[in-house]
């Protein structure tokens, strides 16, 4: 009988284990496979894309992205999103971390109440703002600017960098923070040069998540910006799209510009970002 029943487990956990490969292989699929397919078909001409779209092509030809940033001037749209992704992620890092390591580390009446103001923004959609935020950026006279997008991405990364930060400040011990005090260090030398590098990954997690963001962003791009010069990729990719959609090789040669960036940076940041989604489920 015992033997009987230990087989059963061990058949029961096969199957189990079986399942639950067969789950992420799926997951696996439909989410590597189109990425890999646009990547891959950049390198076709439209024929090989029409005729056989899911074979590998023959060679490697660059000449497609050249064209893409030459021509149609995706060299200086890159530029722009860059610039401005990185400027409002970085901006708000240092923003918003301060304002996570206040709620985790100090005691003040209203705390609660605030951060649960704070991360309530998270269930607001985006889109409803826009009317105001239409009409601040033009009051202040800064319509079609790269400051424009700045300054409304920057808001945007208010909730998401406060949950994780402070759960990160949370994880660190409060009698590192008193030993430091002790030894005569300051606010800023405690949380510059203890607390913000101990909370590396929650930095890197939420610094991934609202980069990505703003890389990608396409509504406020569209409504604040109207001329070439502060387009960003999103914004120009649907552009391209309309008015190339017959030139498949450019179209997806665009379309690997824009997503290639991200997924460096998350492979890049994967450590970190594993480690504080980890943390945030046990802290959480």
């Amino acid at each position: 009988m015992p033997d009987t029943s230990r087989t059963r487990n061990r058949l029961k956990f096969s199957g189990t284990t079986v399942f639950l490969y067969l789950v992420m292989l799926f997951v696996f699929i439909i989410s590597v496979f189109p990425v890999l397919w646009v990547v891959l078909s950049s390198f076709k001409d439209n024929s090989a894309i029409l005729s056989s779209p899911f074979s590998l092509p023959e060679r490697f030809d660059f000449n497609p992205f050249i064209q893409v940033f030459t021509q149609y001037n995706f060299g200086l749209y890159t530029i722009n999103s860059l610039v401005i992704a990185s400027v409002a992620t970085i901006i708000s890092l240092l923003i918003y971390s301060m304002g996570a390591y206040s709620i985790a580390k100090f005691r003040f009446p209203g705390k609660n109440l605030l951060y649960l103001l704070f991360t309530l923004t998270l269930l607001v959609p985006p889109h409803t703002k826009a009317q105001p935020i239409f009409s601040l950026i033009t009051n202040l006279g800064l319509s079609d600017t790269r400051f424009a997008l700045v300054f409304v991405y920057i808001s945007f990364g208010m909730a998401i960098t406060m949950f994780v930060m402070r759960i990160s400040f949370m994880s660190i011990p409060d009698s590192l923070n008193e030993a430091a005090f002790i030894e005569g260090a300051g606010f800023w030398r405690v949380y510059w040069s203890i607390d913000l590098p101990l909370a590396r990954t929650g930095l890197a997690t939420s610094g991934i998540m609202m980069f990505l963001g703003n890389w990608n962003e396409y509504f406020y791009a569209m409504l604040l910006t109207s001329s070439p010069r502060v387009r960003t990729l999103p914004l120009a990719l649907a552009f391209f799209t309309e008015a190339f959609s017959y030139d498949y090789t450019q179209m997806f040669a665009a379309l690997t510009i824009v997503i290639l960036p991200g997924i460096i940076m998350y492979i890049i940041t994967q450590e970190q970002v594993q480690a504080s989604v980890a943390s945030t489920g046990v802290k959480g």
